[in-house]
């Protein structure tokens, strides 16, 4: 995808979907996060068994410019407890389509069903020196509630595990 000069109302032609088994691949964009797939992989399977809600946004003849997805419960409670708080997480939006509103589109997509659901709060962890998504949950009502070391892992697309360290802020948003 290149730059694109879109039309003020283009956020009405973005169609914002679960993600299907065959989105998969689509979610590696172009290789760039290739690594990510078994991670990909697994979370299908967490949303098919009704942990998790994974979202896609598509743009007609674009197709996936966006993802971000949801953990409805984990084994970290103050994160995802499965009754009134989730987990938001592993949300990108394409670079092409940054900056044009897209990004709280769907935040305010998923905090709407995620009321539909019962849930009332919305957590995050967003790293220390990605200033440009802190400030965009920062406008979208989310308050910084504590540090995190933001130390995780997981097994690349060639089956080796990676360790990342990403110090991040954990934030919190009450959606009702």
């Amino acid at each position: 995808m290149t730059a694109q000069i879109l039309p003020r109302d283009w956020l009405e032609t973005v169609i914002i979907r679960n993600v299907r088994k065959d989105d998969l691949p689509a979610l590696e964009w172009d290789g760039e996060f290739s690594h990510f797939r078994r991670v990909y992989a697994e979370a299908f399977e967490r949303a098919q068994m009704g942990y998790s809600v994974l979202w896609v946004a598509e743009l007609p003849e674009k197709g996936i410019i966006a993802q971000v997805f949801i953990q409805l419960i984990c084994n970290r409670h103050e994160l995802a407890d499965g009754i009134k708080r989730a987990y938001l997480y592993s949300f990108r939006v394409h670079h092409d389509f940054r900056n044009q509103g897209l990004g709280s589109h769907m935040v305010r997509h998923v905090e709407m069903d995620l009321i539909r659901r019962g849930f009332q709060f919305l957590t995050l962890n967003v790293a220390r020196d990605n200033l440009d998504a802190l400030r965009l949950y920062l406008r979208l009502g989310f308050h910084i509630v504590a540090a995190e070391p933001g130390i995780w892992s997981f097994v690349d697309d060639k089956g080796v595990r990676q360790t990342v360290e990403e110090p991040a802020w954990r934030m919190e948003k009450k959606l009702c």
